[in-house]
C-alpha cells in the first residue's frame, strides 16, 4: 500500500544517509523502525543479549559493562556498525537448506 508521510527536512536527510550507510532503501528503514515501534516488548527480537536487553518501554537499550559510567554515541554506533555488517554478511551468504 502507498501512502505519503510529511516528515522534517532534517530526519528526511538523516533516514536517507542511513539507508544509504547501510546500503538499503529509506522505504526499508521506514518500514523497520515502524515494525519495532508497533510490535510488543514480549515479541521483539534481541539480536545479541550479552550487549542488549528489553528495557521498560520495550525498546532495547545497550547493557553497562561492569564499571560504565555512560552509554556513548561512539559505542553505539560501534554496535550499530557491528550488526550492520552482520546483517550485510548475512545477506550476501545466504543459508542453503
Amino acid at each position: 500500500m502507498k501512502t505519503t508521510l510529511d516528515l522534517p527536512d532534517d530526519l528526511l536527510i538523516e533516514a536517507k544517509t542511513l539507508a544509504a550507510r547501510r546500503k538499503t532503501t529509506l522505504k526499508a528503514i521506514v518500514e523497520s523502525a515502524l515494525r519495532r515501534e508497533i510490535r510488543p516488548a514480549a515479541e521483539m527480537d534481541n539480536p545479541d543479549p550479552e550487549k542488549f536487553e528489553v528495557g521498560p518501554l520495550g525498546f532495547l537499550v545497550i547493557k553497562r559493562k561492569p564499571g560504565d559510567q555512560t552509554v556513548t554515541v561512539e559505542r553505539i554506533r560501534a554496535i550499530q556498525d557491528e550488526l550492520d555488517e552482520e546483517d550485510l554478511h548475512k545477506a550476501r551468504h545466504p543459508k542453503r537448506r
